[in-house]
């Protein structure tokens, strides 16, 4: 059994899914909870809450129609949610539950483009794309106002922050702000000093001021007693968001005095706090670099002291609110994932390059996300050295940078280093040890980049900043875009794949030619040499993987099963199989020995541009086009223990059946049979039943004494045996006994009786003409029998 085992754990069999690492943010709404421990975001049809203590996902709410959720909001009391679709419904949560406690028809003409709760947490105001704003009693369940005049989509609802005023706003695409009476059921005020949209409203703490931002470059603070603008505040940036800062001296934001002070959020990428009677900024926050930062939505959990502000390219960062210190970061949406590594010396983390100049370093075990500023154009590719500390990237700015990750977890970037003419599309880092790294790119060059010696040392200060790299040697390769580098397991080979359909092979560190693999009709995506043996592996846009002898460079295997382009190809299980990923969002394992594509994994939706195995080999990582990181582990042991143990149990089983029906303890041996659910072992059993001398009255006796649930599977049985003529007496004298001892409507209560009737009607009709066929054929041989008349035998000759 032993030997056995070892036979079977030296090739993978099978994959499963362990864990994904999906977009939850798509745009749109995000909203803290007042504790600040509850995050809520906009992700097409559903409305995702994340626990922002491990960054997971709690809950994903989707309405019934499956519609995309337009608006969403919480009532500040933290117990109701209210989200509206495309379908024109609402929907009242119990989040906490994940059930729909209300859904009704919002009667708006068009969808809902912003609601927003009162402070009693008993009203809802919904702005319609029709220019109507309603507002809804949720506690009593009806309609209670219906407000007309705005112009276009209503984007914008706020109440008034004392309830006892029953003040409603809303702004539409007039850059008006209307100011609705509840009690006298009008329009109170316009308020028109905007000059394009209006992006937020929000109140000073007595409830006397409101704030008001705009994509006008302005903010505007006014006055609710007399409705009149008191002071416009040049803000030289389009504002997406503004908040009103508790009035009290916050010295770390250069709040000094007790005055209004508001923060806004636009599209210069920083948070910036400005006073608001002097109208001057007096806290700016540092700009990262990189396009993408943009901020689109900004909000403050005022009990929880937490800001969270959203950026264009859907990252969620959370502050404390008093010093602005980054305190959680989320990547909503990663676009398109290009590359994923595992990080770690013990693969604890995963690093993934999507369609952005930003890395994002997500722990397994916790979810948290770190993302990474340096690069200015999208990252292509990454790779990591052989201790799992230190890890590098190229990117579309032509450059490389090289980071490291310390014991807590924390990435900053070490060095880096420019000097291609075009993008660095690939990317691969020395094996033995950490001395070197090459990278291949659209200028047709190899470049070969020595790591400094200060970089290795453990002493070297991250405050420092990075490190200057210097290639070392520069070599042109290929006559087209280079896609992929490989160093060999030794540091002494160095394989390139490009897209004029040719591999070479090159001699390190001078970078010397030393063969050329040609053989592929299409362009190469990927070179891999093998850990053990002195074969490269190549995949390639014509559909296939190949295998090539590094001695004379022919082509040893040649692999075929993707459908498109293959992307990426990696040793497993000591280099005796191949995972391939494709265009085709299919990932393939595939055994050498005899070329078998022993399992395709499908869970991606696009290409699968990132592939990466961990240094135990029992874990993959994929990466896709369709925003989803995956990760695999090797469930092949698992399974052949579970076959393994099914097959035991069936063997055991299977004797204590048939000492069952030695012993003709029939009544044990059906119901064993049934609860194992195999048709042909009950069938076995019945027929040792009718072979009895007294089988009529053991048949009758043995089905009676069955639970109602075995007799339903027993039934569904029949209906298998009665579709066979030579298993079909068997099925029949089964029938015939629920049916004598059997009340007609205990029969029509078992479960799926009418189906099981349906099939057994026209094979029982088709078995009764052959028996009725057969009886005839008899009673005429009979007849025929009966009424022969035998010719008189001659006497025979008496003896003389």
């Amino acid at each position: 059994m032993a030997e056995a085992a070892a036979g079977v754990s030296r090739f993978k069999a099978n994959y499963a899914v362990e864990r994904k690492i999906e977009p939850f943010y798509k745009g749109g709404k995000v909203q803290l909870d007042q504790t600040g421990q509850h995050l809520f975001c906009v992700c097409g049809t559903r409305v995702n809450i994340l626990d922002v203590a491990s960054g997971a996902m709690l809950r994903s709410l989707e309405q019934e129609d499956q519609e995309d959720i337009t608006a969403f909001d919480l009532s500040p009391d933290d117990e109701v949610l209210v989200t509206g679709s495309r379908a024109l419904l609402l929907a009242q949560w119990a989040w906490r539950e994940g059930s729909v406690t209300r859904l009704w028809k919002a009667i708006h003409t068009a969808p809902v483009a912003a609601m927003a709760f009162d402070p009693t947490s008993t009203l809802l105001a919904t702005g319609g794309c029709d220019g109507a704003v309603r507002v809804w009693d949720i506690v009593r369940h009806y309609g209670t106002h219906h407000f007309r005049g705005s112009p276009g989509v209503v984007h914008l609802v706020a109440f008034h922050p004392d309830p006892a005023r029953l003040l409603l706003f809303s702004s539409a695409v007039d850059a008006t702000i209307r100011v609705w009476s509840l009690q006298e059921r009008s329009c109170l005020a316009m308020l028109t000093a905007h000059y394009s949209a209006v992006t937020s409203l929000t109140f000073s703490a007595d409830g006397h001021t409101m704030l008001s931002s705009g994509r006008d470059k302005i903010c505007i603070v006014w006055d609710l007693q007399s409705f009149q603008a008191t002071r416009t505040v040049p803000v030289f940036e389009s504002v997406e968001a503004a908040v009103t800062l508790p009035e009290e001296p916050v010295p770390e934001l250069g709040v000094k005095s007790t005055g209004l002070h508001f923060l806004t959020a636009g599209d210069q990428g920083m948070l910036r706090v400005w006073e608001a009677a002097s109208g001057q900024c007096v806290y700016t926050q540092p700009r990262l670099p990189g396009p993408g930062r943009e901020l689109t939505h900004c909000a403050l959990a005022r009990t929880a002291g937490l800001l969270l502000s959203v950026t264009a390219d859907h990252n969620l960062l959370l502050y404390e609110a008093r010093s602005l210190q980054l305190q959680k970061q989320f990547a909503g949406y990663s676009e398109e994932v290009l590359d994923v590594r595992f990080l770690g010396p013990e693969d604890s983390h995963v690093v993934v390059a999507s369609n952005s100049p930003c890395l994002k370093v997500f722990e397994l075990q916790t979810s948290a996300c770190q993302i990474l500023h340096g690069h200015t154009d999208i990252v292509l590719a990454l790779d990591v050295f052989r201790k799992g500390w230190l890890f590098a990237s190229c990117a579309k700015d032509q450059s490389i940078r090289i980071w490291r990750m310390n014991k807590a977890g924390k990435v900053a970037c070490v060095a880096q280093g420019s000097g291609h003419t075009h993008s660095v599309g690939t990317i691969c880092c020395s094996r033995l040890k950490e001395t070197f790294l090459v990278t291949g790119s659209q200028d047709c060059t190899v470049k070969l980049w020595p790591l400094p010696e200060a970089l290795l040392c453990k002493s070297t200060a991250p405050d420092s900043g990075p490190v200057l790299l210097q290639a070392q040697a520069t070599q042109r390769c290929h006559e087209k875009d280079i896609n992929s580098v490989a160093v060999a397991p030794n540091d002494k080979l160095l394989a390139t794949g490009s897209q004029d359909r040719t591999a070479k092979l090159w001699a390190l560190p001078q970078c010397q030619l030393l063969g050329v693999f040609s053989g592929h009709r299409r362009g190469l995506w990927c070179v891999q040499f093998s850990p053990m043996d002195q074969v490269l592996a190549t995949a390639s846009a014509d559909g296939t993987v190949k295998l090539w002898a590094l001695q004379d460079f022919s082509c040893l295997k040649t692999f075929e099963g993707h459908d498109a382009s293959v992307l990426k190809v990696a040793f497993v299980s000591h280099g005796t199989q191949l995972l391939s990923s494709g265009s085709d969002g299919l990932v393939k394992l595939w055994t050498i020995k005899n070329n078998e594509c022993v399992r395709t994994l499908d869970a991606h939706e696009d290409k699968v541009w990132g592939l990466h195995c961990n240094r135990l080999d029992d874990r993959a990582l994929t990466g896709a086009s369709d925003s989803c990181v995956i990760l695999w582990k090797d469930v092949t042991e698992v399974e052949w223990a579970e076959e393994q143990a099914k097959q035991e149990e069936q063997v055991v089983r299977q004797q204590e059946l048939d000492n069952l029906l030695q012993e003709k303890r029939y009544l044990w041996a059906l119901g064993l049979a049934i609860s194992l659910d195999r048709p042909h072992t009950v069938l076995t059993v019945i027929q040792a039943i009718r072979r009895d001398p007294e089988a009529c009255e053991k048949l009758e006796a043995t089905v009676f004494q069955l639970r109602r649930d075995q007799k339903e599977a027993l039934l569904r049985f029949c209906v298998t045996w009665n579709t066979n003529s030579r298993h079909c007496h068997e099925a029949q004298a089964v029938l015939g006994v629920l049916l004598r001892h059997e009340a007609p409507e205990e029969l029509l209560a078992y479960e799926g009786v009418r189906a099981s009737l349906e099939a057994l009607l026209p094979y029982t009709e088709r078995h009764f003409q052959r028996l009725s066929r057969t009886l005839q054929a008899a009673t005429f041989l009979d007849f025929l029998w009966h009424n022969m008349k035998l010719p008189t035998l001659p006497a025979a000759p008496s003896a003389l």
